[in-house]
């Protein structure tokens, strides 16, 4: 992804989680995603899909069990 692209995606996903802490980092070996991550820690992943010249981005967000005790 481009360096615009990624910083869209990052004010967007900054203001729909209220997250400023947010930040999408490119991933070097591959031109369509980017991980995300917040506060240094990754949470998620970023893919860049077009389909009939319509560009998507799928947000994907793994949450284990173990990260939910204690909560």
């Amino acid at each position: 992804m481009k360096k615009e692209e990624l910083a869209r995606l990052q004010s967007y996903l900054r203001k729909t989680f209220g997250a400023t802490s947010l930040e999408i980092r490119p991933q070097p070996k591959k031109d369509d995603m980017a991980e995300v991550f917040i506060n240094g820690e990754f949470v998620a992943t970023l893919y860049r899909e077009v389909e009939e010249g319509e560009t998507s981005y799928q947000f994907q967000m793994a949450i284990l069990d173990m990260d939910l005790e204690g909560v």
